[in-house]
């Protein structure tokens, strides 16, 4: 049987530099996405992707 979840999601302000907002706006656009799942999307691959530090 299909259920339909929702997500909770809260709002954040971020500044970022105005080249990398045209940027992710330009690929956005590009891959027929929004914005703000873009910035989630690389953010989430940046976490999952992370080296880890040497434990000294």
């Amino acid at each position: 049987m299909f259920k339909v979840e929702k997500e909770e999601m809260t709002n954040k302000t971020f500044r970022l530099p105005v080249s990398l907002v045209e940027k992710l706006y330009t690929v956005a656009q590009n891959k027929g996405v929004s914005l703000n799942s873009l910035v989630r999307q690389c953010c989430e691959y940046a976490l999952n992707n992370l080296e880890e530090e040497d434990s000294k």
